[in-house]
């Protein structure tokens, strides 16, 4: 290994992790100066309102989430139900799908003016909605179901997994003692899998908290909106930091809940061995009502959402194919392209600076050029605004003093601030797909370049780059992925007259029109299938 490398690389390393978590640095700075009247004014009248809806909200979605996650993936795992191979990857699909297009969809079909209460009016003779009681979609329950709907799969996933590498001797040792697989499933399978499902509830929580288009869609006051109402309505960048700061501390609190909810516990299991050895098999009546209600997700959270895109975009084809549509796509996929190639190359960056520079704290860069993944979208921004904001005033004063003319919004108003805030969001995707590359690569070829008199330049050019070729290229698929999809830091941190797909296809949901944005929602779609292809594959080989 080589104990030192070039100033330069140490240099660039150390100031990339810097930078990357500079926005959250500036949030909470700034969250923590005195507060000013708007903010003040807020915390004296809705603000409450808005801690109190958005804790009802993760607690919403995470029990609803556990209800549909934890049997989907026993029955997965442990049982023999009809369609099995197929269910096993189908269950992921409901990722693929913006929990806002799904609001849009449902909102159309269950609302007052909606096919489904329409029919229920025209055969039992109700006139108004006074005559009858019906679910109110545009609620904190409407969105708490469409956002468990969408965002239950995370669970679903890391719960199947801790399943699978269960014992099957313990399940035998129930049985033996007289325990049906129910019991078993109580006392032996979820205690053994607290910590998996901690986790998976804590990404479901933070994807919660993160939303913005579904709860601003359904009217549901929560922080995020918080944030975005402040700054747009209000032109505040102070207050909206001071309320972004509340959320990261709720970040905090709940990665800091899902260390404490299993710091004590250990697991030592072996893993159960051959499939055939450990399926339950059940009656047939239990069979196809397991096989009904993991179905039944799929169809709720993506087929039917899926479908009815479908045949509006062949219903409204000729007004959704236009030159907007093309010019929104182009801007896509170049600013992914951009993130995605950077990212890639941070990436590369700080991971062979951990391999290579063997001093103590050299994993910190890295560390800090992820830490941006965990911040929702609309927080970051504002993370972004600030320094940004900043050397826009800045530049035009020093330059106003010269007697020159300002350039203007030159950071904080161009495309500079929209690739920053995907940047720090999605760099630690990168990161998690280079190091995973990296760390596979045996220590001993390090050791022979050094023996052959290579520079770590030319060990990294020679050896590792064509060696983690694959996770790079891994790399940039998913945060070109995950660029594509992101909506909240888009709606906030893109220049005038600038839009992206998700900003695109958010316009129409809010305007009840999403039946001509239905193309564009199925290219994001399409697109956020990949990793879950990838993911299925990767699942599948092990």
């Amino acid at each position: 290994m080589y104990s030192r490398l070039s100033l330069s690389w140490i240099t660039s390393s150390w100031a990339i992790g810097l930078l990357l978590v500079f926005p959250v640095i500036a949030i909470i700075y700034q969250g923590l100066q005195p507060a000013g009247d708007l903010f003040q004014h807020l915390m004296d009248t809705v603000m409450w309102d808005y801690i109190r809806n958005t804790v009802l909200l993760i607690l919403g979605v995470g029990v609803l989430s556990f209800a549909m996650a934890i049997p989907a993936a026993w029955f997965m795992a442990m049982c023999d139900i009809p369609g099995r191979k197929y269910l096993q990857w189908a269950l992921m699909l409901p990722l693929a799908m913006p929990a806002y297009i799904v609001a849009g969809i449902y909102t159309e079909l269950l609302d007052f003016a909606g096919p489904v209460q329409s029919v229920l009016r025209d055969l039992l003779g109700w006139q108004t909605a006074r005559d009858y009681w019906f679910p109110n979609i545009r609620s904190l329950g409407g969105a708490i179901v469409i956002i468990a709907s969408v965002l239950f799969p995370y669970l679903y996933l890391l719960a199947r997994t801790s399943f699978l590498e269960q014992s099957v001797t313990l399940m035998q040792s129930a049985q033996l003692l007289g325990k049906t697989p129910l019991q078993a499933f109580w006392r032996i399978s979820l205690p053994l899998a607290r910590p998996a499902i901690a986790v998976g509830l804590s990404l479901i929580a933070m994807e919660t908290l993160a939303d913005f288009a579904t709860v601003n869609f359904f009217a549901v006051n929560t922080l995020t909106r918080a944030v975005f109402d402040t700054w747009q309505g209000y032109g505040s960048l102070h207050a909206a930091a001071k309320i972004s700061t509340l959320m990261l501390v709720v970040v905090v609190l709940l990665l800091a809940l899902e260390r404490f909810s299993r710091r004590k516990q250990k697991v030592f299991q072996k893993n159960m061995g051959q499939e055939s050895a450990r399926l339950l098999q059940m009656k047939p009546w239990q069979q196809w009502l397991a096989a009904l209600f993991c179905w039944s997700l799929v169809v709720l959270g993506f087929l039917f959402p899926f479908s009815m895109l479908i045949y509006f975009a062949a219903q409204y084809f000729t007004d959704s194919w236009t030159t907007e549509f093309i010019e929104f796509s182009l801007n896509t996929f170049f600013i992914a392209g951009v993130v995605a190639v950077l990212a890639c190359l941070i990436a590369i960056l700080v991971g062979l600076f951990r391999r290579l520079h063997v001093q103590r704290g050299s994993d910190i860069p890295a560390r800090l050029s992820s830490m941006g993944y965990a911040v929702p979208g609309t927080v970051l921004a504002i993370g972004i605004l600030i320094p940004f904001g900043w050397l826009d005033h800045s530049l035009n004063d020093l330059i106003e003093h010269f007697g020159g003319k300002g350039p203007g919004l030159l950071f904080s108003g161009t495309m500079l601030a929209l690739i920053a805030g995907y940047l720090v969001r999605f760099t630690a995707i990168a990161v998690g797909a280079v190091e995973s590359s990296i760390n596979k690569i045996p220590p001993s070829l390090d050791m022979v370049s050094r023996t052959l008199g290579h520079s770590p330049v030319k060990m990294v050019r020679k050896v590792h780059i064509p060696l983690i070729s694959k996770g790079c290229f891994t790399a940039i698929l998913l945060v070109f992925i995950e660029s594509m999809k992101e909506l909240p830091a888009a709606l906030i941190l893109r220049p005038f007259n600038f839009e992206t797909l998700a900003t695109y296809v958010y316009q129409f949901v809010s305007d009840e029109m999403i039946e001509q944005g239905a193309l564009a929602a199925i290219v994001i779609i399409l697109v956020g299938l990949v990793p879950l292809i990838i993911l299925s594959r990767s699942i599948e080989q092990h």
